[in-house]
C-alpha cells in the first residue's frame, strides 16, 4: 500500500524549520546575496534549535533522521535561500563518508565535532581537472610507515574555509582510476593544509566555496575511511544519498518561485485585467505547478528508498537532474512573469534564478545524471 501521509513528527518538522525559514532567512537573504556574507548566525540558531545534523545518528549526538525527514527540511530551508539550504547540505555531505563507512572512533570524534557546537564540515572531492569524473582525480597519497601522506589541490568545496574537518579523496595511482582512490578525515588544521580565497559566484552566494590545497599533509592510518581502496565506492554512495537533498533544494526554490509568481500575476495588470487572467501567464504558472509536483514525488521516492536500504544511483539520478533542470525553468518563467520588474534586486525572483543554476551542475551536472541513467538503461 502506497501512502503519503506525514507523521505528526515529520508536520511539526516543517513547521518548525518554515517558521524558522520566514522568520530568519528570508529578511536576510537578499543583504546576505549582495554581500556574500557566510550566514554564520543563521546556521548557530539553526543548529540550536535542532534543523542541522540531521541524519547524524542519535549515538553521536545527531538527530538519527531519516533522508526522506532530511528532505522535507531541505525543502523549507531552500524556499527561504539555496545559499543558506547549501551551507547546511554541506555539512551532511562532509559528514556521510563517516556515516557510511567510519569507524566507531572516527565517528565519535569528527561527527562528535558538530554535534557538540554549530561547527562546520566540508567534503572534499572536485578538483580543477576533475569534478564530476571522480575517477580521474589528481590528488596524492602515499604510505610512509604508519602515515599517509597527501598532495593536491580541491576546487569548489563548500564550506572549505570555515570547516573543521575534510572526508578528502585521493588516488595511490591515477592509472588505476576507481580502484586506486581512498577516503581520508583530515583536519582543517593539519600542517600543509591551505584554504584558497573565496569564490565570487553568480548565485548561492552567501555559501563558502574555496580550494584547498594540501602539501605534504601527513595524517595516520586511523584517517582511512571505508578501507583503502575502497574510496570510489564511498564516494558514489554518498552521492547516492546525497543527490535527493539537491533535488529537495529545487523542490524549495520552484515553490518560492511559484509563490512569488502567482502574487504577482494577480497583483499586476495589463490591458485592464490582472496578468493572471492571460492564457500566456496562466500556461506558465500551470507548467510551474507540474514541475514542482514531479520533482516532489521523485525525490519522495529517491529518499525513500534510501531509507529502505536501497542505494539506487538511477532513482537518484532522476531526482537530481528532473529537479535541477525543472528549477531553473521555473525560476526563469518567474523572471519571465515579472517582466522588467523581475530583472532587478527590488523583487526576489532574479535571485531563485541565478541560485537555481547551480543545482545543474554540483554533485554530477544534469549531463553526468543522464549517462548514469542511460548506462543504466542500456545495460551498461
Amino acid at each position: 500500500m502506497i501512502g503519503f501521509d506525514l507523521t505528526e513528527e515529520q508536520q511539526e518538522l516543517i513547521k518548525t524549520a518554515r517558521d524558522f525559514t520566514r522568520a530568519k532567512i528570508i529578511p536576510v537573504a537578499g543583504e546576505l546575496d549582495e554581500s556574500g556574507t557566510f550566514p554564520k548566525e543563521i546556521f548557530k540558531q539553526a543548529w540550536e534549535l535542532g534543523l542541522t545534523n540531521c541524519e547524524i545518528p542519535e549515538a553521536n549526538g545527531g538527530l538519527g533522521l531519516s533522508c526522506v525527514d532530511h528532505c522535507l527540511l531541505l525543502e523549507e530551508i531552500s524556499y527561504g535561500c539555496l545559499g543558506v539550504n547549501t551551507t547546511f547540505a554541506a555539512n551532511m555531505l562532509g559528514a556521510m563518508p563517516l556515516i557510511i563507512a567510519g569507524t566507531d572512533e572516527q565517528k565519535a570524534k569528527y561527527l562528535g565535532m558538530l554535534t557538540s557546537e554549530p561547527a562546520h564540515a566540508a567534503y572534499a572531492c572536485s578538483e580543477p581537472d576533475a569534478g564530476s569524473d571522480v575517477a580521474n582525480l589528481s590528488t596524492k597519497y602515499e604510505q610512509h610507515g604508519d602515515e599517509y601522506v597527501i598532495s593536491g589541490q580541491k576546487r569548489w568545496i563548500t564550506n572549505a574555509g570555515v570547516a573543521r574537518w575534510f572526508t578528502v579523496l585521493a588516488t595511490k595511482d591515477k592509472s588505476l582510476k576507481h580502484k586506486g582512490i581512498t577516503c581520508f578525515v583530515v583536519d582543517a588544521d593539519a600542517p600543509g593544509v591551505q584554504i584558497g580565497k573565496k569564490e565570487h559566484k553568480m548565485g548561492q552566494r552567501c555559501s563558502n566555496t574555496c580550494d584547498i590545497h594540501f602539501e605534504e599533509v601527513r595524517v595516520p592510518k586511523s584517517a582511512i575511511v571505508g578501507g583503502e581502496g575502497n574510496g570510489f565506492k564511498v564516494a558514489m554512495k554518498t552521492f547516492d544519498r546525497s543527490r535527493p537533498w539537491i533535488a529537495a533544494g529545487a523542490a524549495g526554490v520552484m515553490r518560492r518561485a511559484l509563490d512569488e509568481s502567482k502574487q504577482y500575476a494577480l497583483e499586476r495588470k495589463t490591458f485592464g485585467v490582472p496578468i493572471a487572467q492571460h492564457q500566456g501567464v496562466q500556461f506558465m504558472l500551470a507548467d510551474m505547478a507540474v514541475k514542482y509536483e514531479a520533482t516532489k514525488l521523485l525525490l519522495l521516492k529517491a529518499a525513500f528508498q534510501v531509507d529502505q536500504g536501497k542505494l539506487d544511483s538511477v532513482i537518484s539520478a532522476y531526482a537530481k537532474v528532473f529537479g535541477a533542470d525543472s528549477a531553473m525553468q521555473v525560476t526563469t518563467d518567474a523572471v519571465q512573469i515579472f517582466g522588467g520588474y523581475g530583472y532587478t534586486k527590488e523583487y526576489p525572483v532574479e535571485k531563485l534564478m541565478r541560485d537555481a543554476k547551480l543545482l545543474q551542475i554540483y554533485e554530477g551536472t544534469s549531463q553526468i545524471q543522464r549517462i548514469v541513467i542511460a548506462r543504466n538503461m542500456l545495460g551498461r
